[in-house]
């Protein structure tokens, strides 16, 4: 039995082929509830469900109220829904975290090749400042006195800054909500353990060997370092 397509899916469906035409680009405002509703034939509720799911998606961010900032605007984050989604099913055990470590290694690794190869990643004042940044990160994360949760959310900032310098978007955002989706359970992982300081120590130790070696565009040595530095951290949750 063929289950029909739910009211909202024909606004999901004319903003995909609005977007794939060029006729709505990222920054402009979806018609109103009440238009889009007449146009389709559908229930302004119906609408509804599809802004939220928009917004779930990362495609629109809707605005209340009356005036230029209302109603529903075009954006593009897609690390965000991906990420979302990631964490819920990572919650469901639906995907486990092992799983998710190792697409993390065969991400990065490869990463790390690409971002060591000149012909790809060539010398520029925009990898310069990443290299930049991933360092002042670094420095951040050095503070004596820095909780163990901006600790993370700088790690994964580091990390995700490297993936980048690879210039491709598709992996920087997979890197991105994977960073995300597991942030919780790295925090679990170390919340309690009466060795955090010294594994935070150990941890700057790995990142600072990866970041030189990236610097050096010595990829082979960088995928390295990178693939014992995430194994064993990942080992610590047992």
């Amino acid at each position: 039995m063929t289950t029909a397509p739910r009211a909202y899916s024909v606004v999901l469906d004319w903003l995909e082929e609005q977007l794939r035409s060029g006729e709505i680009v990222v920054g402009d405002k979806l018609p109103g509830e009440r238009a889009l509703a007449e146009q389709f034939s559908i229930s302004r509720a119906s609408v509804r469900e599809a802004t939220r799911i928009l917004d779930a998606m990362g495609l629109v961010r809707s605005g209340v109220g009356s005036g230029p900032n209302a109603g529903a605007i075009v954006i593009s984050e897609p690390s965000a829904a991906l990420a979302w989604a990631l964490r819920m099913h990572v919650a469901t055990r639906a995907l486990p975290v092992r799983d998710l470590v190792q697409t993390r290694l065969l991400l990065e690794t490869q990463a790390a090749h690409d971002s060591a190869d000149p012909r790809i990643a060539p010398d520029s004042e925009e990898r310069a400042a990443i290299l930049r940044s991933a360092g002042e990160v670094l420095d951040q994360m050095d503070h004596p006195g820095l909780p163990a949760a901006d600790f993370h959310a700088l790690d994964a900032q580091f990390h995700i800054l490297l993936t980048s310098l690879a210039g491709n978007v598709v992996v920087e955002t997979m890197m991105a909500s994977l960073r995300q989706a597991t942030i919780s359970y790295i925090s679990e992982t170390v919340a309690n353990n009466p060795d955090w300081p010294a594994i935070a120590r150990r941890l700057q130790e790995q990142h600072r060997a990866i970041l030189a070696a990236v610097e050096k565009r010595q990829g082979a040595q960088a995928a390295e370092l990178l693939r014992e530095h995430i194994t064993w951290f990942s080992q610590l949750g047992g």
